[in-house]
């Protein structure tokens, strides 16, 4: 009882420090709909927590679940933040900065 206790605060404490600095990365990387991504990230983490206090589920998929959000959204980072520059072709054996 007092370990779902702890569960429970923990989980509603993390939910809503997910969801703020979610909303805070979003807008400083410029990515599209910071208050979706913060509602995806910190709703995954709220439905794995759920899930662990009322629902028999393998440990597995408690995690996976409350892991979701966090994943899709570091892929949509990811996207924004990546140049769309090509590459430089380089002799092999070479890096790109020793042409």
């Amino acid at each position: 009882m007092v370990l779902d206790t702890l569960v429970a605060v923990f989980g509603l404490a993390t939910t809503v420090g997910l969801f703020a600095w979610t909303y805070r990365d979003a807008n400083r990387v410029a990515v599209s709909r910071p208050w979706l991504w913060a509602v995806a990230v910190a709703g995954a983490f709220a439905v794995g927590v759920l899930m662990y206090l009322f629902a028999s589920v393998p440990t597995t998929g408690v995690i996976m679940t409350a892991n979701t959000g966090l994943v899709l959204y570091g892929f949509e980072r990811e996207v924004v933040n990546e140049s769309d520059e090509s590459a430089e072709p380089t002799e092999p054996g070479t890096l790109p900065d020793q042409k």
